[in-house]
């Protein structure tokens, strides 16, 4: 039996029964494509973006990232889109504390690209969170398929609706612009909910004066780029029948996107030459299991059908991925398009001779004009010492007089150490594994040691240790009886951390001195209640930033161990900065772990 909402600007069918398209996806089977002959014509907007979601969908795939690292991603995605509005806005979520001042952090930088957005569930409490932010838009999610409204929400199609309807409407009321999440679009009753459920959104966009915009999503990568496949499955086809049937214009149209299905850079460019103004991604792709389309890709996509806009840096690419990998240890695949080291490698010793001889015969294009990344060749029989310098040089990303001295001794033990392996009968290219190794034996001083990359990562996983403490109601509350427990706790839970403690705002200790077993009664001599640390850089940073200081390696007054302070402000309940947590961390133990 079905009935209508009563909406108003369109009828939902609702069901008593759940339609899941079993003939489309049988699950004990691999999703089918249907095609019926009939097709949809291209029409790519005169416009066309991209939006970001590397801090929502993209945390979901990962361990969620610190404050000062949100803020230097944003800043890298603000220099790559070089205010031309191509990077034209990013989504944040809101729920926790850390979130929260990752948001006010990137507003702070004061950028009109990426533009801050947030997203929420369809809850009008939720919209509080978007309030409170001062946010002039957000994501709602809409979720529209069966197989959400009935196994997930346990609604009908039109609680659904109704519900959804209503946060939007509290968006509108408050003047916030909602951008309603369509999730699951590609197995959803497009005409029989869709459609109508986007049309009552249009006519009340229409009433408020507010730009309703509709965010396609593919939520499990079902959508294939055919015109001539059906529904749900066609990008195409969405995509004119949201223009065209639901009547959403084309700047206020936005596809999301999953690689399930291995098509999820395909599936974004279909939507923009079909109808959709803006392609949402993340960076490297980074998105919950298969991730989204990413950002570099969807960037070289526009640049191959637009060109390129004045300001857009895409040589920031290749300074996006250096980061992943040093601040982050992400482990990028060799063979990653535009960032990954095979990229623009060529081992084959006859291609490498080309290459040497004239890089376009095997480049793809300028790769170090364009990402800032010179071409690389493998090294083989005839390399010689040219062959291993240029080795050495763009696989450190060495450039200008960094650029290795080709009558460096080291080069000539690595060529004998070449011509010994091909004297042998080798028929196989020096592998980078091979080189590095020998790299680091006989040109030492190029390579940042072991002991300065384990700094580092000590550096970032106290920064996010302690901004994840600061989180804790007990230690808003800036009382001494609530801090002290959660600061025993976290010293029992975490054996490398030496001393704990938390001072007002004008630099006075305000708790015990809480420190590892055996060392009280030293601590507490020196570190007297109300110990004033205001002349301390730890203190005194955070204080003047508002953000996470972490301090240089330095040997402790009391002990002599290796010691690294990380502290960070603490907000009250209402956000307003009321002392500052420090906590010193014994390198050497955390080194170990």
């Amino acid at each position: 039996m079905s009935g209508n909402s009563g909406m108003g600007g369109g009828e939902v069918r609702d069901m008593d029964e759940p339609v899941f398209y079993r003939g489309l996806f049988p699950y004990t089977e691999i999703p089918r494509v249907e095609f019926d002959g009939k097709s949809v014509p291209m029409e790519a907007p005169r416009d066309i973006w991209i939006t970001d979601t590397t801090f929502r969908d993209g945390q979901q795939a990962r361990p969620p990232y610190t404050v000062r690292q949100i803020v230097d991603i944003y800043t890298m995605l603000h220099e790559l889109d070089g205010g031309a509005g191509l990077i034209r806005q990013a989504e944040f979520f809101l729920y926790s504390r850390q979130d929260k001042e990752a948001v006010r952090a990137c507003l702070e930088e004061g950028y009109r690209y990426p533009e801050v957005t947030g997203w929420i569930r369809a809850r009008k409490e939720d919209f509080n969170l978007v309030r409170e932010m001062g946010l002039g838009e957000t994501g709602i999610l809409t979720s529209c398929s069966d197989y959400h409204i009935f196994l997930k929400l346990n609604w009908t199609r039109r609680e659904a609706a109704e519900n959804y309807l209503g946060v939007v409407r509290a968006a509108l009321e408050a003047g916030v612009t909602p951008r309603c999440h369509l999730e699951d679009i590609t197995r959803a009753d497009f005409h029989g909910f869709v459609v109508p459920f986007v049309r009552e959104l249009m006519r009340l966009a229409d009433e408020s004066g507010i730009p309703i915009k509709i965010r396609a999503c593919d939520t499990l990568g079902y959508g294939v780029p055919q015109p001539e496949a059906t529904l749900p499955r066609s990008v195409p086809r969405i995509m004119h029948g949201l223009r065209h049937d639901a009547g959403v214009p084309a700047e206020r149209l936005e596809w999301h996107g999953h690689n399930d299905f291995h098509k999820v850079l395909i599936n974004a460019v279909t939507a923009w030459l079909y109808g959709c103004a803006a392609a949402n991604g993340t960076i490297l792709g980074f998105g919950e299991r298969t991730g989204n389309p990413p950002i570099e890709g969807l960037v070289m996509e526009y640049l191959s059908l637009r060109g390129r806009p004045g300001g857009v840096d895409t040589t920031v690419i290749t300074k996006i991925a250096r980061y992943f990998q040093d601040e982050l240890g992400v482990q990028i695949p060799p063979n990653y398009p535009f960032v990954g080291l095979d990229f623009n490698t060529t081992r084959a010793g006859i291609h490498a001779d080309g290459v040497l001889k004239h890089e376009e015969i095997y480049n793809p294009f300028d790769t170090a004009k364009i990402l800032n990344r010179p071409v690389r060749v493998s090294i083989a029989d005839k390399a010689g010492v040219a062959g291993i310098a240029y080795w050495v040089d763009s696989y450190l990303g060495l450039e200008g007089d960094r650029r290795i001295d080709k009558r460096e001794p080291g080069l000539m033990k690595i060529k004998k150490w070449v011509d010994a392996q091909y004297a042998g009968q080798r028929t196989t290219s020096i592998s980078d594994e091979e080189m590095l190794h020998m790299a680091r034996l006989h040109l030492p001083h190029l390579f940042k040691s072991d002991f300065d990359r384990l700094k580092t990562r000590v550096r970032s996983v106290a920064q996010q240790l302690v901004e994840e403490f600061t989180e804790r109601a007990e230690v808003r509350s800036m009382e001494r009886a609530k801090m002290e427990p959660v600061l025993a706790g976290m010293l029992e839970d975490h054996p490398f951390i030496k001393y704990m403690y938390v001072t007002d705002t004008a630099g006075r200790k305000i708790t015990a001195n809480i420190v590892k077993a055996g060392d009280q009664e030293k601590y507490d001599s020196y570190f007297v209640p109300g110990f004033d640390f205001s002349n301390r850089n730890w203190f005194k940073g955070p204080m003047k930033t508002g953000k996470t200081h972490v301090s240089d390696f330095y040997t402790s007054l009391l002990d002599g161990a290796l010691c690294i302070t990380v502290s960070a402000p603490v907000r009250g309940m209402d956000g307003v900065v009321a002392g500052v947590v420090g906590i010193d961390i014994l390198f050497e133990d955390i080194a170990k772990i």
